[in-house]
């Protein structure tokens, strides 16, 4: 397994909970905060050890870490380390709690967690928001949403997409979506969201490719042309993930950056969300589809300790 792990953030090894709780309370403690220690030390732990840190310091200090430190530092380095705190479940909850519960839905934020995580970190994210929030996720979002997007976005609430590949069924499921789309007059949106919503991501890149045969274009384009709006960009979400998460991701990276103002907070969300899941991957998707390094790119766009944390977190330039 340790082949495979692709995030850019690891177990400290001679990990001391109790070592590293006196640290911080040390360079919170008198005049002035040392942020970067403060910064170094949460960056080279995991996020397990993260908790393990919170429950020492609250058994030796008798208060809780993220008060502290939230009472010693602020602004954007402050969510920063906030977020970072946060068990990674935890954390996809909270963040769909603020898209849904605040003035207007932030459809942003809804798109790109439902679309991207897994059927199981789903299914692990409507229990912690019941947990946490009282409330029922899907039914939150159904009172928050409406027409197809809605029902695409219960579908993948399900977390339970097909398996492997179905072979008598691509060539199929190729022919449906350009039946449903290019190849008719208006579109049936209903035929869309149960392929895109319900098949395994192998099953998809091939049907992908036999739509692009047949259709001479890629599905995005036809889903540009055929749809709007918060579906279209939940279909294209899903279509991306389904090729790859990692380009995916890269790309909502660049798009948070590459603007007149960066978008701090898609900054912060997915640095922290993919640090233990595959920045490494993100970081390769990022040079090959940008010729530049997400590390040089969050350099030109950020400053101060948020960016110090961030640069940390890319784990070196590539």
């Amino acid at each position: 397994l340790a082949g495979l792990y692709r995030g850019s953030v690891r177990p400290f090894v001679s990990f001391n909970a109790k070592h590293d709780a006196e640290v911080l309370h040390k360079a919170m403690k008198g005049i002035g905060t040392h942020e970067d220690t403060v910064l170094m030390l949460l960056t080279s732990r995991s996020n397990d050890q993260r908790q393990q840190i919170k429950t020492a310091y609250k058994k030796a200090y008798g208060k809780d870490l993220v008060s502290a430190l939230k009472s010693e530092i602020s602004g954007l380095f402050e969510d920063l380390i906030v977020a970072l705190m946060m068990p990674p479940i935890s954390y996809d909850a909270t963040q769909l709690h603020k898209a849904i519960k605040g003035a207007g839905t932030d459809d942003q934020v809804l798109i790109e967690i439902v679309a991207s995580r897994s059927g199981e970190q789903i299914k692990e994210i409507i229990k912690v928001y019941k947990k946490e929030f009282g409330g029922k996720l899907e039914k939150d979002i159904y009172g928050d949403t409406d027409g197809h997007y809605r029902k695409l976005l219960v579908i993948l609430l399900q977390g339970s997409r097909e398996e492997g590949i179905d072979e008598d069924n691509v060539e199929n499921d190729a022919k449906e979506l350009y039946a449903a789309g290019k190849g008719k007059f208006g579109t049936d949106e209903e035929k869309f969201i149960t392929i895109l919503g319900n098949r395994s991501a192998e099953h998809l890149q091939r049907v992908f490719a036999a739509y692009k045969k047949l259709s001479g274009c890629d599905i995005e384009d036809s889903i540009k042309s055929e749809t709007t709006g918060n579906l279209e960009n939940l279909l294209l979400a899903v279509v991306k993930c389904a090729r790859s998460v990692p380009d995916f991701f890269a790309e909502t990276l660049y798009k948070s950056m590459r603007r007149a103002g960066t978008d701090d907070e898609t900054l912060t969300r997915v640095m922290v969300s993919r640090s233990e899941e595959d920045l490494l991957d993100i970081k390769a998707s990022f040079k090959r589809m940008y010729g530049t390094s997400l590390y040089s790119t969050i350099q030109e766009d950020t400053n101060g300790y948020y960016q110090k944390t961030l640069l940390y977190l890319c784990g070196g330039n590539d």
